[in-house]
C-alpha cells in the first residue's frame, strides 16, 4: 500500500485536519484552565496517515515565557523529555498547543514568527471556549475531527 502524503504536502484545495479525541480535547482544556491567567502549553503525540494527523497522547508542558500572561515558551527540558516519550511509544509530534486566556483563537504575530514545526498549532480560547487550529507560519485553517 503507497505511503499516504504527508498533509503539508498536500494541494492548497485539501484542507488539512488533526483527528483530536475527545479525552485528549477534554484534557487540553483542563491544562489551560489551571495554566489560567498565563498561557498554558503542550504538545500532541500520534501519527501520519491519510492525509492528516492523528492525535493519540497529549503532553502538557511548563510556559516558561518571560511574560507568560500574553507568550508562551515551551521549557526545552520537559518538550525533549515529551519528544523522547512519543520516540519510546512509537509517536511522532503531530501538534503543538497553547492557549490564549483572554482569546481569540487566533495567532498572534510572535505565534507566527516562533512557528517551527511543520505541524498544527492549536489555539485555546478560554473566554469564548473556542479551539482553533492552523498550519503556521502560513496561516492555513486546519481542521479539527473529533
Amino acid at each position: 500500500m503507497p505511503e499516504a502524503a504527508h498533509p503539508a504536502d498536500l494541494p492548497p484545495s485539501a484542507a488539512p485536519w488533526l483527528a483530536l479525541p475527545e479525552v485528549l480535547e477534554v484534557q487540553l482544556w483542563q491544562h489551560a484552565g489551571r495554566a489560567a491567567p498565563q498561557e498554558c502549553v503542550g504538545v500532541l503525540g500520534g501519527r501520519r496517515g491519510d492525509g492528516g494527523w492523528h492525535a493519540e497522547a497529549l503532553y502538557p508542558l511548563s510556559n516558561v515565557a518571560a511574560a507568560p500572561e500574553r507568550e508562551y515558551l515551551a521549557d526545552p527540558a520537559g518538550l525533549l523529555r515529551a519528544l523522547k516519550a512519543m520516540r519510546a511509544e512509537s509517536l511522532e509530534l503531530v501538534a503543538i498547543y497553547h492557549s490564549h486566556p483572554v482569546g481569540p483563537a487566533q495567532f498572534s504575530r510572535t505565534d507566527r514568527a516562533r512557528a517551527a514545526y511543520d505541524v498544527p498549532y492549536l489555539i485555546a480560547d478560554l473566554s469564548c471556549a473556542v479551539l482553533g487550529a492552523y498550519l503556521l507560519p502560513e496561516g492555513r485553517v486546519c481542521q479539527l475531527r473529533r
